[in-house]
């Protein structure tokens, strides 16, 4: 079976014979599944009110477990935006309700961002409407595929996330 990808490297392989485009064969794949990934991540979210980013910090506070709720210093590595974006992406959130600001016990100057009960249905609904998009982009791989990819994968992005600072 034929896709885009390969007539792209088979176009560069006859316009560039001199490089080796190998690179192309694997990364260009998943930059095109990264855009799929992302279309089927809005539809999903779209869904349930959310975008992207409101997803991206609702299920950080719903991934903490009970009393769902974090620093704006750990939702700010969970999600690797600057403090002022955070900080907006808070008052939006806290202003739909699906979020509220308490003050952090240990530090009186903190605070701690907890999610409400209707944030955490709306993080929850949208996560299995997420899932059952990613798993029809699955649908085409077998477990032991699913499983090797998810491997291979993790190599490759592994160095990324264990950078410090």
């Amino acid at each position: 079976m034929e896709d885009e990808v390969d007539r792209l490297v088979a176009a560069w392989r006859r316009e560039r014979p001199d490089l080796d485009v190998e690179p192309l064969e694997v990364l260009s794949r998943v930059s095109r599944l990264a855009r799929h990934l992302d279309r089927a991540r809005r539809l999903a979210f779209a869904e349930h009110s959310l975008e992207p980013w409101e997803f991206d910090v609702l299920t950080s506070l719903r991934r903490a477990g009970r009393p769902y709720q974090l620093s704006p210093g750990q939702l700010l590595t969970q999600t690797l935006v600057t403090s002022g974006t955070m900080t907006n992406r808070i008052d939006r959130l806290a202003h739909k309700r699906l979020v509220e600001r308490l003050p952090d016990p240990s530090d009186r100057r903190g605070v701690l961002v907890r999610l409400t009960p209707e944030g955490r249905d709306r993080a929850d609904e949208a996560l299995a409407g997420l899932l059952a998009q990613e798993r029809a982009i699955l649908g085409e791989l077998s477990e032991r595929q699913r499983v090797e990819l998810a491997s291979l994968l993790r190599q490759l992005t592994a160095p990324f996330d264990n950078v410090p600072g």
